[in-house]
């Protein structure tokens, strides 16, 4: 409007003046002239002026003339109305020539193209590190600034992205808007679902170009590629501990805040972790999901069931530098760490006691209180420890899942067959700090430390 304006008093301007001269005349024509070609260029572009002010106006004043007929939303443009009717319809018209993938918008495409092109256009300054869209680049500014433009008007939460803030919002009302058509589960979030999908299929399209693993979703391979690399990008500002995963930051953030934002609807009792309230409330339901194919045993959580596995194949995948011997968890391997540098980061605040593990303070704790959470449903015999309890109920079910691979002898419990273990291997991994003597059992060195003690008095 400005520029229509502007041109409208150039050449009025132009026409107000008077010739004085066969040169003035000649000059001022080329003027009027440069001035009717400015109009008519203004006039050219009057229908995109106009229709750029009149989309303005809408979402001034909120007007939405284009309605959907299938959900009765409505949008300021024509071109948002086709691309949500293509939500609808599954419609996806623009296809990657590489990979016949579609999309619903040609800018997805444009993106996804340099998934194949291996093109990161949008590089930050500050950390050299590059990406395939703008968007992402902006997201990522955000990590070193801290800046957090979205807050939840619920909580005051805040989130640097709208989608994070979009997805937490979902936590407060409950809505799971994303359901998967083969088992009717519901998702807060589209990705979530798009993965969930992936367990039905089968189908792995991420592999790790080192180990040639396999995986359903990016942000897993992501994840794992940094087992490779080290990589550890995400720094708690509080004690500079840093994590592979932006989700491990969180949760450890949440130990310094003693924030527990997941709470049980059965017992009230409360969680760091979605994952640690998921996993809480089966024990109320009683469902156990995970399955394992060898022996039909079923578990509460899928990590559970890829540690129960490793007693069937025997693989123990984490070894400890110092010695070399192996185990089939990451934290016993933590733990097993912590004989050699001696270790005990976990206090018992009742007795000063320190332990090098938080479950062995958390069973040492209930010495003191007296507390046996653990009830047997056969005899309702109570335990301090989960693993007491499932070493009982077999006493009842004649189940002995752990066996010696040298002798095939089986056992109830996983520290037996340890024990056990060590009368072919002759380990005695227990010594004395007196005499040096060495036991295969911690329980007897124990009771050897207790004839130092009498000697000494």
């Amino acid at each position: 409007m400005r520029q229509h304006t502007a041109g409208k008093s150039i050449i009025s301007a132009l026409n107000s003046r008077k010739p004085s001269s066969r040169k003035a005349v000649s000059q001022t024509r080329r003027e009027q002239t440069l001035g009717e070609n400015l109009n008519s260029a203004l006039n050219a572009r009057k229908p995109l002026l106009k229709k750029t002010i009149s989309l303005s106006m809408r979402e001034y004043t909120f007007e939405k003339p284009y309605p959907c007929s299938e959900c009765k939303k409505s949008f300021h443009r024509r071109s948002s109305l086709t691309k949500h009717e293509r939500t609808l319809t599954g419609e996806k018209p623009h296809k990657c020539s590489e990979c016949q993938k579609g999309f619903l918008q040609k800018i997805c495409l444009i993106h996804h193209k340099r998934t194949h092109t291996v093109e990161k256009p949008y590089q930050y300054y500050e950390c050299q590190k590059s990406f395939y869209h703008k968007y992402i680049l902006n997201q990522h500014e955000r990590t070193h600034t801290g800046k957090k433009p979205y807050e939840c008007s619920k909580c005051q939460k805040g989130f640097s992205h709208k989608t994070s803030l979009t997805h937490h919002e979902r936590t407060h009302t409950g809505e799971k808007p994303y359901r998967c058509s083969k088992c009717q589960k519901s998702f807060r979030q589209k990705v979530s679902l798009a993965d969930h999908e992936k367990d039905h299929t089968g189908e792995k399209p991420y592999k790790c170009s080192v180990c040639q693993k396999r995986f359903c979703r990016k942000m897993s391979l992501t994840y794992h590629e940094r087992t490779h690399t080290g990589e550890k990008p995400y720094q708690c500002p509080e004690c500079q501990k840093r994590f592979s995963h932006k989700s491990g930051l969180t949760q450890h953030e949440r130990t310094h805040t003693g924030e527990k934002p997941y709470q049980c609807l059965e017992c009230q009792k409360s969680f760091i972790q979605k994952t640690g309230l998921t996993e809480h409330e089966r024990t109320h339901t009683g469902e156990k999901p995970y399955k394992c194919s060898v022996c039909q045993k079923r578990l509460i959580r899928k990590i559970s069931l890829t540690y129960h596995e490793r007693t069937h194949t025997g693989e123990k995948p984490y070894q400890c530098s110092e010695c070399q011997k192996r185990f089939s968890q990451k934290i016993t391997l933590t733990q097993h760490k912590r004989t050699h540098t001696g270790e005990k980061p976990y206090q018992c605040s009742e007795c000063q006691k320190r332990f090098c593990q938080k479950i062995t303070l958390t069973q040492h704790e209930r010495t003191h209180t007296g507390e046996k959470p653990y009830q047997c449903p056969e005899c309702q015999k109570r335990f301090i420890q989960k693993s007491g309890l499932n070493q009982h109920e077999r006493t009842h079910t004649g189940e002995k899942p752990y066996q010696c691979l040298e002798c095939q002898k089986t056992f109830t419990g996983k520290n037996h067959l340890t024990q056990h273990e060590r009368t072919h291997t002759r380990e005695k991994p227990h010594q004395c700090s007196e005499c040096q003597k060495r036991f295969s059992q911690k329980y007897n060195l124990i009771i050897h430390r207790r004839k130092h003690t009498v000697k000494n008095v």
